[in-house]
């Protein structure tokens, strides 16, 4: 049987201005290397190293801003990948500000379609990575979870994966201790979590190569109600 070729984009959300070893990143790049290695075509993405306003419009140059890098520079190599990853650093407990301002920007465009009738999400698998220093792990991967597969991405089990210190001001995943030792590198909850992650998006998004079918869910279906089993009382 042949396999389909994957591609993955991993976005790094963290607050650090330019690309590098953001903690985020570090963990970012040991998941990409995990796909890699079983041949997905690996894209990393840096937010901050462009210009992206907040707001819910495809285009935010036609709404007040000189300058928007996602409809052009961004967006197409989001629309193009079979596996989205989200990596986000935590902030008082949540995703930090340029992972909101991510999702935003995806809904702008779940007004987009596929060639089948249905959201451009559609046959795509999401997950996410989240680090930090202070709880909020499964409460951010909860927001963001959802925020995919409301848009029409399809979750697989044990979609999340990160890691975080002892509760108070200490090192961040990729520390380096006085002893040459990196914090979190020797989790096996991190470690664990992120291979079932890469695993489960790999596998899911290998069986939605051929898209989900398009009966019931594409935009015009509930027109057909008769059809596809849903009417209201007093519907012709």
């Amino acid at each position: 049987m042949s396999v389909h070729v994957l591609s993955a984009v991993f976005v790094n959300c963290s607050l650090q201005k330019r690309s590098g070893d953001s903690h985020t990143q570090i963990l970012l790049d040991a998941c990409g290397d995990l796909m890699a290695g079983q041949g997905v075509a690996v894209d990393h993405l840096h937010l901050l190293d462009h210009q992206i306003p907040p707001g819910i419009y495809p285009d935010m140059r036609a709404h007040g801003w000189d300058r928007d890098d996602w409809p052009d520079l961004i967006w197409p190599r989001i629309r193009d990948a079979d596996i989205l990853v989200i990596g986000t650093p935590l902030w008082l407990g949540e995703e930090s500000s340029v992972c909101r301002v991510l999702i935003e920007r995806l809904y702008a465009m779940s007004g987009q379609l596929n060639d089948k009738g249905q959201s451009i999400f559609y046959g795509k698998t999401g997950g996410c990575v989240v680090t930090g220093n202070e709880d909020g792990i499964k409460h951010a991967a909860m927001t963001l979870g959802f925020a995919l597969n409301h848009l029409g991405y399809t979750i697989p089990p044990q979609a999340d994966c990160g890691w975080i210190g002892e509760a108070g001001p200490g090192p961040s995943f990729g520390d380096r201790a006085e002893d040459g030792s990196r914090a979190g590198f020797d989790n096996d909850f991190t470690r664990r979590n992120s291979t079932i992650m890469c695993w489960n998006l790999i596998h899911l998004a290998r069986l939605l190569k051929a898209g989900i079918p398009a009966e019931g869910n594409d935009r015009t279906a509930f027109k057909a109600g008769e059809r596809f089993g849903f009417r209201l009382p007093g519907d012709a």
